[in-house]
C-alpha cells in the first residue's frame, strides 16, 4: 500500500475517534431531551396534567449545574493544587543539573504552572462571592 494512504487513514482514525468521543455523548443527550420534550408536548396537547415528579426530573439538570460556594471552592482547590504540582515538578526536575542559587527557577514549566494556579485562585475568590449553597 501507499504510505500516504496509510498515513491519511491513521490521521483520520485518530481525529475521528476524538471527535466521536466529544460529539457522541452530546448528540445523544440532546436527542434524549428532544424526545422527552416531544412526549411532554403531546401530553399537554391532550390535556393531561403533568405530575410533580416529572417536572422535578426535568429541572434537575438545570439545578445541578448552578454554581455554588462549595463547588467553586472544590474546583479552586483542585486547580490550585494542579498548578502547585506542576511548579513543584518544575523545581524538582531542575535540581539534578543546577544548584539552589536561583538558577533553577528559569524553567518554562513554572510559567505554565501559573495558568492553573491563577484559575484555582479565581475559583476560590468566586466561592466567597457566590451566595448559592449546596
Amino acid at each position: 500500500m501507499d504510505e500516504g494512504f496509510v498515513a491519511f487513514w491513521a490521521i483520520l482514525c485518530v481525529f475521528g475517534t476524538i471527535t466521536a468521543i466529544i460529539v457522541g455523548p452530546t448528540w445523544l443527550k440532546s436527542r434524549e431531551k428532544r424526545e422527552i420534550q416531544q412526549t411532554v408536548r403531546h401530553a399537554i396537547d391532550k390535556g393531561q396534567e403533568l405530575p410533580a415528579e416529572l417536572i422535578d426530573a426535568l429541572t434537575k439538570d438545570v439545578q445541578k449545574n448552578l454554581p455554588s460556594r462549595t463547588r467553586d471552592l472544590r474546583k479552586g482547590i483542585i486547580w490550585t493544587a494542579t498548578g502547585l504540582g506542576i511548579a513543584a515538578f518544575s523545581v524538582v526536575s531542575n535540581i539534578g543539573g543546577r544548584d539552589w542559587d536561583g538558577n533553577n527557577l528559569d524553567s518554562g514549566l513554572l510559567g505554565i504552572a501559573c495558568i492553573p494556579l491563577t484559575i484555582g485562585l479565581a475559583f476560590i475568590v468566586l466561592s466567597f462571592f457566590n451566595k448559592n449553597k449546596d
